[in-house]
């Protein structure tokens, strides 16, 4: 939650500095959010190959059906909560008033020096090579390979803690400078306030089908279900990390009559994979920046469901930090739907301003998944988990 303060404090600081509107001043900022932004773009094709690597060579080493079941569940409620998420903003936005003049991107505030950080591979690139290494290492148990990618992974996780996170609010601060001195910072905070609302909203609304799907299918009370894991949503509202919140969810989860075995080995998974809250907001947001931002037009249907699905593979990536989703996610952002460095910096802003509340949904939404899975493994007479699979 002091991440938060720290943002709202360099969105009000950024606002205050564009609208005084100092030359060098502004310049510094706006320098410092190009070098920044370029770091980050670097550093994406490590967070999509190290994360996913690490993730898949250690999935692809459990045993039994119900890893494949709970991986499919997941899946599929992270992908169905994009598409829930996208008709509701393309419902909701065009009613926005900001969207009747969109901002362009072609600022006239340009830094003191421009610096290209080039990635050393694209995200596709990386995505593949992901897939690749942790399948082979599964396949073949290779303990160095194995340790390289950890070790990477771990590497990563720390520049993300460490750099890019405290570093986010003078980040945001520099996008906000840019906005304040172009005159379309107020119209801009318009839309983003309404989207915010929009996508808290959804997170509830989509939990509540979640739970009431598990109830029709375990024919149980929906309501009491999700009053039994309103412990593990409040307490992913205080850490903004799925990780963080384990112990909790477990305990939850098992609250609702979900075996000790199944619980135990899908709600570590489920906190790695089911991002479904997450999803939900990148996908809203993704919508209101492009409306914000005259140079895009918001996508249909058609071509934003390979995005949403795209997102639920990358999620995989998703490092247990606050903020973790959408640096994972720009990847996506980048590639397929072209943003730019203005539109990455609107997202992250939009993203950590209610990380807390899709964290909250994202663990919340992890019973309802094992709940599903423990009828099914009833269902199928599968009593036990392989030891492989829990540990």
């Amino acid at each position: 939650m002091k991440l938060i303060g720290k943002l709202v404090i360099g969105i009000i600081a950024g606002i205050l500095i564009g609208l005084m509107n100092i030359g060098v001043v502004t310049q510094f900022f706006v320098t410092v959010k190009n070098i920044f932004g370029q770091f980050i773009g670097f550093v994406i094709p490590f967070i999509i190959l190290f994360f996913i690597a690490a993730g898949v060579s250690k999935l692809g080493s459990k045993s039994g059906k119900i890893v494949g079941a709970t991986v499919g569940t997941a899946y599929l409620s992270t992908l169905l909560a994009g598409i829930f998420a996208f008709f509701i903003a393309v419902t909701v936005i065009p009613f926005l008033n900001a969207t009747e003049s969109p901002v362009s991107e072609g600022s006239g505030v340009e830094g003191f020096f421009a610096l290209e950080i080039d990635p050393l591979m694209g995200v596709i690139t990386a995505l593949v090579m992901a897939f690749l290494f942790g399948i082979g290492i599964a396949k073949t148990n290779s303990k160095t390979l194995m340790n390289i990618f950890e070790e990477g992974k771990n590497i990563i996780d720390l520049v993300i803690a460490k750099v890019i996170i405290p570093f986010l609010p003078v980040y945001i601060a520099g996008i906000f400078v840019e906005l304040a001195s172009e005159g379309a910072v107020f119209d801009t905070l318009q839309v983003f306030g309404t989207v915010l609302l929009v996508a808290v909203i959804a997170h509830w609304l989509w939990i509540t089908l979640q739970y009431v799907t598990a109830g029709v299918i375990t024919k149980r009370n929906p309501f009491v279900l999700i009053k039994n894991m309103l412990p593990a949503y409040f307490t992913g509202l205080g850490t903004m990390s799925s990780a963080a919140t384990i112990p909790v969810t477990l305990k939850q989860t098992k609250k609702n009559n979900v075996r000790e075995e199944v619980a135990n080995f899908g709600v570590p998974l489920c906190a790695t994979i089911h991002l479904s809250g997450s999803v939900i907001t990148i996908v809203a947001c993704a919508v209101a920046v492009m409306s914000v931002l005259g140079d895009y037009t918001v996508p249909s249907f058609g071509q934003m469901l390979p995005v949403i699905a795209m997102l639920g593979v990358i999620m995989i990536a998703a490092p247990g930090v606050p903020g973790g989703a959408i640096m994972a996610a720009l990847g996506v952002l980048t590639t397929m739907l072209g943003f730019s460095e203005a539109a990455i910096g609107l997202m992250i802003a939009l993203y950590m301003a209610q990380d807390s509340f899709g964290t909250a949904a994202n663990v919340t939404g992890d019973g309802a998944i094992n709940l599903i899975i423990n009828r099914f493994a009833k269902k199928d007479g599968d009593s036990s988990v392989s030891s492989s699979d829990v540990a």
